[in-house]
């Protein structure tokens, strides 16, 4: 699908390490060079023609954005660096003055590293209590698994919508009427989710939302920070400085901006957040739904022929999501990385910054595709054709 678009694709790899990061169409990267040899100039901080264009492309995008997940007002839309500062805001900016010792937050042992670390610190800091989901027997989130651990004292659940390993989608709205029932927070990293699926935040009543353009074909070193704008007028700020006060004195009088500036403190990555409204706009001329159907077609047809490999074991058949996590048997994941980076096929091996998944699947680390619109059957050919010859494995690597 619109492989024509991709320039890295024309240097000859078979990429399949799209929840690490996606290659760039070229909208995208033309945006962001427009950006460096047309107008450069810094955003809020000019009173001249170029800071003003800069000022309506930045403004442009918090728009974009906010049509993209649906959020009422623009105002909700905070830039940040990626899905790991916006969770860190999430949870230090609101949550360590919201929280008191003795709440519960309620995570998976799936989770990302960056919804699990953050509210660890904040278990050391002030005592709240981070408790897991159990999970089916396909690592999933079922929401009477969620009942079950929920007592007077919970007050968060914090989940992706799809995990990295798993790829299992989180039955969002759902979970969101139980919690928002029994006055409990939802925080949701949208890392995975959010380049995949139609995300719409009114609909499933999010409170917090968090994603990266890297994953959705824009740029590295951008982020996104949704949050409902009361809880973002409660936030304190996570960085001071330039761009989000309106005064500070010798006789230490400080007043800051209203959300959204507030939380945006210094200059940020411009270029960055120009190129994630081109891939925005690229996504929605394709379809949402568009986009995950057409993973679908592809993780099955990957999973029907890795399942005809006698060595090989899939981990998450039934996920619905484009992940599909294997191992080679008795092979280490890294090791089947390198043989098949010998082929120039791209495939992430590890433990994809999700550490408590081994308590899971019972198994440390693991091969992980990720699939994206660009991705195709003949990739998957290629793939399989050099896995069923992967006797050679360590004639070719060593």
């Amino acid at each position: 699908m619109n492989r024509e678009d991709f320039p890295m694709l024309e240097k000859g790899y078979i990429y399949f390490d799209n929840g690490a990061t996606t290659f760039k169409p070229k909208k995208v990267i033309d945006k962001i060079v427009d950006y460096y040899s047309e107008y450069t100039a810094n955003a809020h901080r000019g009173d001249y023609d170029l800071s003003h264009k800069v000022d309506t492309e930045y403004e442009n995008t918090r728009e974009v954005v906010r049509k993209f997940i649906n959020a009422r007002d623009r105002d909700e839309i905070i830039f940040t660096s990626g899905t790991t500062e916006s969770m860190n805001m999430i949870v230090f900016s609101f949550f360590k003055y919201y929280l008191h010792k003795d709440d519960e937050v309620l995570i998976t042992k799936t989770e990302h590293a960056s919804n699990v670390l953050p509210w660890y610190e904040l278990e050391k800091e002030i005592g709240i209590v981070v408790k897991f989901i159990p999970l089916n027997k396909n690592h999933e989130v079922e929401l009477e698994a969620l009942k079950s651990v929920v007592t007077e004292k919970t007050k968060v659940v914090s989940i992706a919508s799809i995990t990295n390993v798993i790829g299992d989608i989180r039955p969002i709205l759902e979970i969101s009427k139980f919690v928002h029932n029994n006055d409990i927070m939802l925080v949701v990293d949208g890392a995975q989710g959010v380049p995949h699926i139609k995300t719409d935040v009114i609909r499933d009543n999010i409170d917090f939302l968090a994603f990266s353009a890297h994953k959705m074909l824009g740029p590295t070193g951008v982020g996104v920070l949704y949050g409902k704008k009361k809880y973002l007028e409660m936030m304190h700020p996570f960085k001071y400085g330039g761009g989000m006060n309106n005064i500070f004195s010798s006789t230490k009088e400080i007043e800051y901006k209203e959300v959204p500036l507030k939380l945006e403190a210094g200059t940020e990555n411009i270029a960055g957040v120009l190129g994630l409204k081109e891939a925005i706009l690229y996504l929605e001329n394709i379809g949402m739904d568009k986009i995950h159907e057409y993973e679908l077609e592809l993780k099955k047809y990957l999973v029907e022929k890795l399942k005809k490999i006698d060595n090989i074991t899939v981990y998450n058949e039934n996920s619905e999501a484009g992940i599909v996590t294997f191992n080679i048997n008795k092979i280490f994941a890294e090791d089947a990385s390198k043989y098949l980076n010998h082929y120039k096929i791209c495939v992430r091996a590890g433990n994809h910054c999700s550490k408590m998944v081994k308590d899971e699947i019972e198994v440390k680390n693991t091969c992980r595709i990720s699939l994206y619109l660009y991705n195709t059957k003949k990739e998957i050919d290629k793939l399989i054709d050099v896995l069923e010859n992967s006797k050679d494995i360590y004639d070719i690597i060593l």
